[in-house]
């Protein structure tokens, strides 16, 4: 397959982009925004559901609808940003995200709210496989690379470790709208800035998007993601449930056959074949499954059973929401050293310890040892992890194809979230027993984290085992 370029393009290869820490600013921007609207209106459903008089089921849409579409559409998001260029689809997909962020803060009716949601997340599907190779493109490989995805990594987990803390702060200073509308002067803002200093780049000039693959992977996608959902309103033996997901398993086998035979493309199986990119991606999965609903049981936890308010519960994260971003940046200063693989294995194993103390919470758990102690070591983890992980997944990427593999490494993301938060609410749920109670509730939330802690003790492992030895190409100095 041969991949040309234009000879400014080549030449803007060459050196190193102009202000490129306002390049990698605008990027980051972009993917704290996608990552935040992930879990920044958990605190606002109750307040949703009085206004709008949402019944149960739609209240569970307003979350479903983004993540579907996110998930569904990433990987079609990443080949338009390497066909179409990146800076278009990052403008294109920041704009459509601004524009359905107005829709959802202005809905009168349920129905509304739960279309600006989805088409929240076909834009989140645009722009956030164009942050990555963007940030990528506007750094030298070596250590300044890797602190750059260290960056995008530390803002993106402050995204959805911050979602609870803004939530809160919105709804109990402002109303629900404000969690969807505070997007739209952040949104201009990121636009103007993109504009003025992002440069243009494709590295598939003249190839077609494979159109057959793109229905097929967003087709399969979308119904897995539909089917996991049910499964929290359902459970996984219902039909609603096996449905989607053996119908969406069966286009994705569907996909990978019709790829194997298509002269260009949309997921070159060949990808994977890279040790590198297989791995960190099943990696991502894993522990995106368990760092997303890390988040999401512990604002529960901090509500429903030691009485906090939205606020409250938003302020007691926060130091975990610092550690997620300490790690990311420690992260590219201890790769040099350790290697990629050992990083990703450590950080897999602080978090693990740290989920496995958490599952030691009582129904009147102090803020210092159930809930400071715990948050710190699982997102500390989290964040000296997921950085490595990322940067093997992308150092292997050729160029034609990084937007594609950026994509992949966001939908494995999401796709860990949306099934590890199913699979571990159907788990607390199975201990509870229906019970409302604050022993049955924390119960449930204890065997969710210790299931957790399985899961990251099983993805570490994974990694020592199949991830590659070597370190990032570039990365042999220590970073500064």
């Amino acid at each position: 397959m041969v991949h040309t370029e234009s000879a400014a393009e080549q030449s803007a290869h060459a050196r190193p982009a102009p202000r490129a820490w306002l390049v990698v600013l605008a990027a980051c921007a972009g993917q704290f925004l996608v990552v935040l609207d992930v879990s920044v209106v958990n605190v606002a459903l109750p307040s949703m559901r009085a206004d709008l008089g949402l019944s149960a089921t739609g209240l569970q849409w307003v979350l479903s609808a983004y993540s579907i579409a996110f998930a569904g559409f990433m990987l079609l998001g990443g080949r338009a940003a390497d066909l179409f260029g990146r800076k278009r689809m990052f403008l294109l997909g920041l704009g459509l995200f601004t524009a359905a962020s107005v829709a959802g803060g202005l809905a009168q009716e349920g129905w509304q709210l739960v279309a600006g949601r989805a088409v929240q997340g076909l834009g989140a599907a645009v722009l956030a496989p164009a942050t990555l190779t963007i940030v990528t493109a506007a750094v030298p490989a070596g250590s300044a690379r890797t602190r750059a995805i260290g960056t995008w990594t530390a803002v993106g987990a402050a995204g959805g470790a911050a979602g609870g803390f803004v939530g809160g702060v919105l709804v109990d200073l402002l109303s629900w709208r404000w969690v969807l509308l505070i997007n739209v002067p952040v949104g201009v803002l990121v636009l103007a800035g993109a504009a003025l200093w992002l440069r243009e780049s494709r590295t598939a000039a003249g190839r077609r998007l494979d159109l057959p693959g793109a229905v097929l992977v967003t087709g399969g996608l979308a119904a897995v993601a539909y089917g996991i959902v049910q499964t929290e309103e359902v459970g996984w033996g219902s039909r609603s449930t096996l449905v989607p997901l053996l119908g969406g398993l069966a286009l994705l086998a569907v996909f990978v056959t019709v790829e194997a035979r298509t002269a260009a493309p949309l997921m070159p199986m060949r990808l994977f074949r890279s040790r590198a990119v297989s791995a960190a991606n099943v990696a991502i999965l894993l522990c995106g499954s368990t760092s997303f609903s890390m988040w999401f049981f512990m604002t529960v936890y901090a509500q429903n059973v030691l009485g906090y308010t939205p606020l409250e519960a938003g302020l007691a994260l926060v130091p975990s929401s610092v550690s997620v971003i300490l790690g990311s940046k420690l992260a590219p200063r201890l790769m040099p050293a350790t290697g990629a693989r050992a990083l990703a294995v450590i950080g897999a194993v602080v978090a693990a310890a740290g989920f496995a103390w958490q599952s030691t919470m009582t129904a009147d758990g102090t803020f210092l040892g159930i809930i400071l102690g715990p948050g710190i070591l699982m997102m500390a983890g989290m964040g000296l992890l997921t950085t490595p992980l990322a940067t093997l997944a992308t150092s292997s990427a050729p160029p034609g194809e990084a937007g594609l593999v950026s994509g992949l490494v966001n939908t494995s993301r999401t796709m860990g979230g949306a099934l590890g938060l199913a699979v571990l609410s159907t788990v607390a749920a199975s201990r509870t027993g229906g019970a409302a109670d604050p022993q049955a509730l924390t119960e449930g939330y204890a065997l969710a984290f210790r299931t957790a802690a399985g899961v990251l003790l099983a993805g570490a492992l994974l990694m020592l085992l199949w991830l590659p030895k070597r370190r990032p190409a570039g990365s042999p100095e220590p970073a500064v």
